[in-house]
Order: C-alpha cells, then sequence, then structure tokens
C-alpha cells in the first residue's frame, strides 16, 4: 500500500521533519500518498504525530491513522510523551484561570430582588450607551482568580469533559454525559441547539478555537445530500445534530479514521427537520465575531454562501399570507407533538434575531442587494404582525373578548377570526394587572394563549418586541413567579396539556405528561436566555434571583435535563443527568452576570430604519396597495 508505504517512511525516520512538528511536507514526498490524501495534504501541508501511536495527516478531511507502538522509535515515543504532558500542564493551568467568582456581588444582587440599585457591580448603566462592535477579551475574560466557587468548578470541568472532538481538534459538546443510562440513543451527539450555550460559555471564556471549528465543520455538514423516501429538503438545511464516528480505513485494518455522521431528521423521533438549526447558527457566527473580533471567519466565501443558502430557504415564496415562517410541529426546542405546528412564536424570534445578524455579516456585494432588500421588508413585516397580533396583556384580552366575528372587510378589527370563546378560564385568572406577553401561536381562528418562555425571552433579546412590551414581559415573569420558576427555573411553556386535550393534541404522548418534559416541564438550561434577556432590559436582579434558586438544587441533582410537577419538584422521570446544556446554561448567566457587557454579542436592537417603516405600516390604509404587482426581483446566491 502506498499509504503504508509513506507511513512507514515517516517513523523509520526516511522522512524528515514531519513527526511531533507543524512542517510542511515537501513536494517530492507528497507523491507517496494516494490521491485523495494528496490533496489533503496540499491543503494544510503537514502530518502531525497527535499521541503515541497515532499519525495524522491534518486538513479539512483530516485522518488519523493508529500505528503498533513496536514500529515508533525511542525519540519518536518520548516526543509525542513529551507533547502530551506539556498540554495536560497547560490545560491544566489554564483550567485553574478560567473563571474569577463574583459570589459577593451576586449574592448581593439575590439578597436585593428588587431594589432600585440592584447591581453591585460595574454595567448596569453601561448597557443603554454600549455601542455594537467587538467585545474585546479584556472585557469577557475573568480577571485572575481569588476564590473559586466549588459548583462553578464542578460545572467547567462537566462542561470540558462534554467535548468532542474530530480529527483531534474540539469541535462541540455531546447533549449529556449520564453514567446511570446504559442506552445512549442520541444523546452522545452534538446538537446544533444544544450546543448555543456552550459555545457562548466557550466564547465568554476565551476559549475560541472550539466554536470556529463547530461553526465550519456544520457548515460543511449543510451541503450534505439529505433525503427521505426519496425525497430532498432545501439545500440550506442545517443538521439538527452530528456524531463522530472511529471507523477503520479502507484496505488497513490497523489504520482508523474519523467521519462526522450528521442526522437532518431522517433519524430523529418523528422524522422532522431542524428549522432552528441553521437560525441558531447564524446566531452563534454574530456572537463568534463580536467576542473574538476575528471577522475573517465571517467574510469566507464558504461561510458568505452557507448564510445565503439559510436566507433563501426562509425567505422562499410561499401560499403563506403572513411574514411569520410556516413549520410543521416539534420543529424546534420542542421536538415532539405539542401542537404548535404553524407559526410558534420560538421559531419566530430566532428567525428574527437571525436575519438582524445575517445583515449585520452579509459582504457588500452586488449580489447582495436583492437579498438584503428581501430581508429588509421580511423585518419590517415579521415586527409589526408579532408586535400586533400575537401580543396579550389585561387590556388586549378585554378586546378579544369583544370581538365580532365574521367580519369581511378590508379594515375588519378582528382580522384572524378569532372566536372570544377561545379565553380560558385559566388565563382571565392568571393574566396579572400589569404585564404582558407574546402568544405562542396564531393562525385563523386559533390563538395559542399558552406563555412559552424561550420564545418570549428571545423576543426580548432580538428587539422583536417593543421596549414596553419588553418590559412588560418581564413584568409578567416577576408577578407569575410561583408559576414560571417556584423551585427551578424556567418552565418551558405555562400551563400544561391535561386530561383529553392532552390526549388528543399529543396523542397521549407517554414522555409529554402532564407537568413533564415540553408539556409544561422546568428547563434549567433556559437561564442564560432569561439572563440575557434581563441584562438587555436593565434589570438583572430578575436573572440573578432565578439563578440563585436554581444553585440550590442543579449540583445536588446531577444537573438533570428537566424537572417534573408543578413547582419542579422532581427531577424529570426520564430526564437524563449532567445535561450539557443544563451545565452551560448556568455558567453562561453566572459569567453574563458578573460581566453584563460580554450579553451585547447576543443582543440585538431594532434600527431607526425598522422604527420609520414600522410607523408607516400601522398608519397606512390596506386599499391603498391593492393593485398590480411590480415585477419581482431575483437574488443570487
Amino acid at each position: 500500500m502506498v499509504i503504508s508505504e509513506a507511513l512507514m517512511q515517516v517513523f523509520s525516520g526516511t522522512m524528515p521533519h514531519v513527526v511531533c512538528s507543524d512542517r510542511h511536507i515537501s513536494n517530492s514526498n507528497i507523491s507517496l500518498f494516494s490521491k485523495p490524501r494528496r490533496r489533503c495534504i496540499q491543503k494544510s501541508g503537514s502530518v502531525l504525530l497527535q499521541q503515541k501511536g497515532i499519525v495524522r495527516i491534518s486538513g479539512p478531511r483530516s485522518r488519523f491513522y493508529r500505528v503498533p507502538e513496536h514500529k515508533l522509535s525511542k525519540s519518536q515515543i518520548y516526543c509525542c510523551q513529551s507533547a502530551e504532558s506539556v498540554n495536560r500542564r497547560t490545560t491544566a493551568e489554564e483550567n485553574e484561570t478560567w473563571y474569577v467568582d463574583n459570589a459577593k456581588k451576586l449574592n448581593a444582587i439575590g439578597n436585593i430582588v428588587n431594589g432600585p440599585t440592584v447591581l453591585g457591580f460595574q454595567g448596569a448603566e453601561q448597557l443603554q450607551g454600549e455601542k455594537e462592535g467587538t467585545i474585546s477579551s479584556r472585557s469577557v475574560r475573568p480577571s485572575r482568580k481569588v476564590t473559586v466557587d466549588p459548583i462553578e468548578e464542578e460545572a467547567w470541568k462537566l462542561l470540558q469533559e462534554s467535548v468532542v472532538t474530530y480529527c483531534g481538534s474540539p469541535v462541540g459538546t455531546i447533549a449529556a454525559r449520564d453514567p446511570t443510562c446504559s442506552d445512549a440513543l442520541n444523546y452522545d451527539q452534538v446538537f446544533i441547539r444544544d450546543f448555543i450555550p456552550s459555545g457562548v460559555a466557550f466564547l465568554l471564556k476565551g476559549e475560541y478555537d472550539i466554536v470556529r471549528n463547530f461553526i465550519l465543520h456544520t457548515l460543511q455538514l449543510q451541503s450534505w445530500e439529505k433525503t427521505m423516501d426519496c425525497h430532498s429538503p432545501g439545500q440550506g438545511l442545517m443538521p439538527a445534530s452530528f456524531k463522530v464516528r472511529t471507523v477503520p480505513l479502507d484496505g488497513d485494518e490497523s489504520a482508523t479514521e474519523d467521519i462526522l455522521d450528521p442526522d437532518f431528521g431522517e433519524a430523529a423521533i418523528g422524522r422532522v427537520a431542524p428549522v432552528d438549526s441553521g437560525l441558531w447558527w447564524i446566531i452563534l457566527l454574530r456572537a463568534y465575531g463580536k467576542c473574538s473580533g476575528d471577522r475573517s471567519l465571517q467574510e469566507r466565501i464558504d461561510v458568505q454562501t452557507g448564510i445565503k443558502m439559510i436566507l433563501r430557504l426562509c425567505l422562499a415564496d410561499g401560499f403563506d399570507m403572513f411574514p411569520t415562517l410556516l413549520v410543521t410541529d416539534g420543529s424546534c426546542m420542542i421536538d415532539r407533538r405539542m401542537g404548535i405546528h404553524g407559526h410558534p412564536l420560538e421559531i419566530q424570534a430566532l428567525f428574527y434575531s437571525a436575519l438582524l445578524c445575517a445583515r449585520e455579516m452579509l459582504a457588500p456585494e452586488d449580489g447582495s442587494a436583492d437579498l438584503k432588500r428581501a430581508l429588509n421588508n421580511r423585518l419590517v413585516a415579521l415586527s409589526f404582525h408579532i408586535r400586533e397580533y400575537y401580543w396579550v396583556d389585561l387590556k388586549k384580552l378585554n378586546e378579544i373578548y369583544r370581538y365580532k366575528t365574521e367580519e369581511y372587510s378590508y379594515d375588519a378589527v378582528n382580522k384572524f377570526n378569532i372566536y372570544p370563546d377561545q379565553i380560558s378560564p385559566w388565563l382571565v385568572e392568571w393574566m396579572p394587572d400589569k404585564g404582558g406577553y407574546l402568544i405562542g401561536n396564531l393562525q385563523p381562528a386559533h390563538m395559542d394563549f399558552r406563555f412559552f418562555s424561550l420564545g418570549n425571552l428571545w423576543s426580548v433579546a432580538s428587539g422583536l418586541t417593543s421596549k414596553d412590551q419588553a418590559h412588560a414581559i418581564l413584568d409578567l415573569i416577576e408577578a407569575k413567579w410561583a408559576d414560571l420558576v417556584a423551585d427551578m427555573p424556567l418552565k418551558i411553556c405555562y400551563p400544561a396539556l391535561e386530561g383529553q386535550e392532552w390526549q388528543i393534541i399529543t396523542g397521549s404522548d407517554p414522555k409529554n405528561t402532564p407537568w413533564s418534559y415540553h408539556n409544561a416541564g422546568s428547563w434549567p438550561t433556559l437561564l442564560w436566555q432569561l439572563t440575557v434577556a434581563c441584562i438587555k432590559m436593565n434589570r438583572p436582579e430578575i436573572a440573578a434571583r432565578a439563578v440563585q434558586v436554581a444553585e440550590k438544587r442543579l449540583p445536588l441533582d446531577r444537573w438533570p435535563e428537566y424537572y417534573d410537577t408543578k413547582r419542579a419538584r422532581f427531577v424529570g422521570k426520564q430526564a437524563r443527568l449532567y445535561q450539557t446544556w443544563s451545565i452551560a446554561g448556568y455558567l453562561v448567566s453566572k459569567l453574563l452576570l458578573a460581566n453584563p457587557n460580554a450579553a451585547q454579542m447576543l443582543i440585538t436592537d431594532e434600527d431607526s430604519e425598522l422604527l420609520n417603516a414600522f410607523s408607516c405600516m400601522i398608519g397606512s390604509n390596506p386599499r391603498r396597495k391593492r393593485g398590480p404587482k411590480s415585477a419581482k426581483k431575483t437574488y443570487i446566491v
């Protein structure tokens, strides 16, 4: 075998300057490798011995080759052992300075929950005047530690243990590392949505490589062929998850290679495509650029193409009359049947946020002009639609209660023909005098009045809501603390589907029983979205209070995925322990509360153009817009 001969030359010493080094391979030595391997070498130009008995040909499609130890010379073994010991020592030293304890500052917040001057540290007044731009590593990296909180120390250790490597480089974190479960199912995979809090935590710590690798490798998976029953979805679809597998190399039993095995929904429970994956990917890409200062990543041609493919998939014309994205049930964090099909708030909030992030990152070129125009038009329409039709408070409920139905008119008040009897008795009693929220879904003759936490919180963080609405959402969370937070933050939705309603809507799903899992279970990972929303509205005391509640139980309960019962008294009956995004969500909350300015990488604010367009839409007459439509302009991806 040609590859075997080349590897033997490496280990016998006849191929100089390649083992345990990063030097380039000469052109004469490149010819020793087969064509696929040669392409890989020409891109990276190096062969690296990462650890004892393994040689790596690095590059975009890096491969590891396992070689028996007796074929290595003593000097080569010593070289690798030395490199490993240095790496372990460096990692240990870095671990000691990862996080500075801000316990005194956060305890001051927890003790004065609703005071006017809650922040005991700098940053509260700086939020309003903070300009968009790169968040320097100096502002993100905590200073040298004085004392380390044992809970945070344990969390960082667990997060590091969840890291997955591909060809020697970190590419993500697995969903959970539960030693009590023998059947991993898909919890040993790297999920796009699950990695977001992990990625943000690493960014805040100054560990940028894992986030960069994750972005690039998932981008490569975007172009993979994806079919189910002879049908292929749009090209811009991102996978729900991927798994790193080590398989034998063809033709050589003594060597193995790492491969990425993505799941676009064709193996998922219910076979649902992950609509939110691409939206989260764009949001993380922007966060990486703002936090690390490395704008070269988002300027790459392949990354720009990936952004455009996602946008084209989301902005494609369809039959829908609304600017919101039409999706099936289970296409986001709630990935099982829960009656959210149609236009769920979570997808709309992520969609709006991703559009703003993409507009900020798209390169100024002729091919993007039409795409940016379509993007801006959608932003205006989406913002108006959500603020106007999804919002409910006590005043709005009273209006719906008095709605007339069957209105046929351009000036109809009840545009979606909502029947007043849809207002449930629980909502009349539950809605506080001060506060409001965005409903979970809106379709013709249907309003889903459930409160969905992620959709509301990210609507605040992204600027999808107005400032008054954003404050009202936080007011409602405070007023209904016993229902939404109780003994563990935060309810994924409220209230639970029960009785016949649960049977019809969920199909009697045994995992989504009332007050469990997605049916009003409590999810600790939602802490970080709550923290971002609170910091944006300069009300971090709410998030600090929730963190204080969570850290009393999370480490004792071994960081579970979710909690059950109305007050979250029990660990979820099927919850995995040591759930990575529960760990990461807690860490991100602590880091952001200690350094609120860092939240700017996740926050987007409405600009003056959108505000002006929004004002024009409110005062417009729909009759004036009727008539022949001008020729549609296309955009190139």
